[in-house]
Formats: structure tokens, sequence, C-alpha cells
């Protein structure tokens, strides 16, 4: 098992609730995809290659996931650094699935946390109403402040929930419990379907769903020739 310093640990916190601000906060520039978050915290562990199959996995289920509005949505940034860390900790055969399955479970329970930021920055956007119908430029500085303030917590909360389940899953799993070698083709499997179904219905009816259908046979008709 690869050992991993405090040091390590240390900058994949830093780079969770970076990841995890990034969805809402700043900068917004798609850190928080679990392609990104996981390749860069395989990279921070010495293994990017282990970090790009957990993100490529978690990857096809956030593709169904459209983070708009004040639907509740999984959050993948976060979960995706945890999920790395404990299948870079783990055999790669089986590693890999039971890594993305521990992102899965973080990213639903992190969901309920961006609904708990929500509620706390509109309570606070009522108290200040007085101030901000009077066009108090302070207020709507401190509200911004204090939104942001709002989600280094939360994303920090959540990526010390991942990280630490990560490392106790390796301690846990290491050498004593079997892998399952069969849950990563299967959450593949399931991941695909699922990605296939939102561009389904995120297409619609008509040229956008005739693009699709193009795109899908042009991609099956590449896969022979990448195969080795």
């Amino acid at each position: 098992m690869i050992t991993v310093s405090v040091g390590a640990v240390g900058l994949l916190l830093l780079w969770g609730t970076a990841v995890g601000l990034d969805l809402v906060s700043v900068p917004q520039g798609l850190l928080s995809r679990p392609l990104v978050s996981a390749s860069v915290a395989g990279w921070l562990l010495g293994d990017v290659g282990t970090g790009l199959q957990v993100g490529a996995v978690l990857e096809l289920f956030a593709l169904d996931v459209l983070p708009v509005g004040a639907s509740r949505y999984p959050e993948y940034g976060p979960a995706a650094v945890g999920a790395t860390l404990l299948a870079v900790g783990l055999a790669r055969a089986g590693g890999v699935g039971v890594g993305a399955l521990l992102g899965l479970v973080i990213a639903l329970f992190a969901g309920y946390t961006l609904d708990w930021l929500r509620h706390a920055n509109a309570r606070d956007v009522h108290r200040r109403a007085d101030d901000l119908n009077d066009g108090s430029g302070l207020a709507i500085r401190n509200l911004q402040w204090a939104g942001l303030r709002r989600d280094v917590a939360r994303s920090a909360g959540v990526t010390v929930v991942a990280l630490g389940l990560a490392l106790l899953g390796r301690v846990l799993l290491d050498g004593q419990v079997p892998l399952p070698r069969a849950l990563t083709p299967v959450l593949v499997g399931v991941g695909v379907t699922a990605a296939l179904s939102g561009a389904i219905r995120n297409a619609g009816r008509g040229r956008r769903l005739l693009w699709l259908g193009i795109g899908l046979a042009a991609g099956l008709a590449l896969v022979p020739g990448l195969l080795p």
C-alpha cells in the first residue's frame, strides 16, 4: 500500500476545499469536475493513473447532473478527492471501484450541504434586507464575504469527511478483505447508462437528438481503431 504523509493529506484537504468552492462560489473553472479533481488528487499522491480512472468513473455519473437553480444534486469534487485517496491505497483491480463507490456516497451527502449553504445565505439576505434595499455597498460586500466563508467551511468539512473515510477504508480493507473485481466494470456500465440517459433527456427531440445519434455512431465507429 502506498503510504501517505501528513503533508500530502494537507494538500488534498486544500485541493478538496478549492474544488468545493469552484462549484458555486469561485472561480467556477470546472475544477470541480470529478475527472479534474481526481486526476490532480492522484498526481498529489504520486499515482495519476488511478486518479484518472476514478475520475472517469465518477464523471460518467456527473454527466447526468445539471447543477442549476435550487435543485438538489450530488457534489462530486471533494468526493472524488477522497475516492482517489482510497483507491490509491488499494489494489488497482478492485480499488478503483471501491474508491468510486465511496465517492458516490460522499457526493450524495455533499449535496445536502449545498442545501444548507443556500438556506444560510438566504437567511443572511433577509437579515440585511433593509440595508440592501437602501443600496448599501458595505452590506453587499459583507454578504458576499459571509457567503464565501460559509462555502469555505462547507467545502473543507466535506473534504475532511471524505479524507477521513478514505483513510479508514485504507486501514480496514488493505489486505484484509478481498476486493470485488467486478465492481469497477459494473459501475462503469451503470455510469454509461446514466450519462446516456441524461444526454437523451437533455437533447429532447428534433435536431439536437439527431446530432446526439450521429455523435454516438461516430464514437462507436472509432472504438475498434482505439483498441490495442
